[in-house]
């Protein structure tokens, strides 16, 4: 039976800067100051949904083997107005730029990441109202 167990370790550094080391060994910086140096925890879970869901989108693409040669995605996030400032709400729009990108074939990356394989966005969507969208613009 494989271990499904993730570790990581945050320190902080200095004002409100924390080093995360990931159990593989990446780091990355985030900051709790508005604006600070780094990503706040927050666009840092925005980015995250935004990672995990981008992941299923292009292997799915290669995999249908369309010619694509840029994707990425915008993410707007609401937040709740008051203590804890929970994102209530998140849009993800992918961006495909290729060269006769079948506009079924994007519905379909998008949408089995949605509803399958983004579990990012799987774990959030218990308590935020996740929408997507598409556009493909030719290269």
């Amino acid at each position: 039976m494989a271990d499904n167990t993730m570790n990581a370790r945050v320190s902080w550094h200095e004002d409100m800067t924390f080093v995360a080391t990931s159990g593989s060994g990446h780091q990355v910086i985030m900051d709790g100051d508005s604006p600070g140096k780094a990503p706040s925890p927050m666009e840092m879970v925005l980015m995250s949904a935004g990672s995990c869901a981008s992941v299923d989108v292009v292997s799915i693409l290669q995999k249908a083997r369309q010619d694509f040669s840029e994707c990425y995605c915008e993410l707007s996030g609401k937040r709740a107005d008051s203590t804890p400032k929970v994102f209530t709400d998140i849009h993800i729009e992918f961006v495909v730029v290729g060269k006769s990108v079948s506009e079924s074939h994007v519905e379909r990356a998008v949408k089995l990441s949605a509803d399958k394989y983004c579990s990012v966005a799987k774990m959030l969507e218990a308590s935020v109202n996740i929408t997507h969208s598409y556009r493909i613009e030719e290269a």
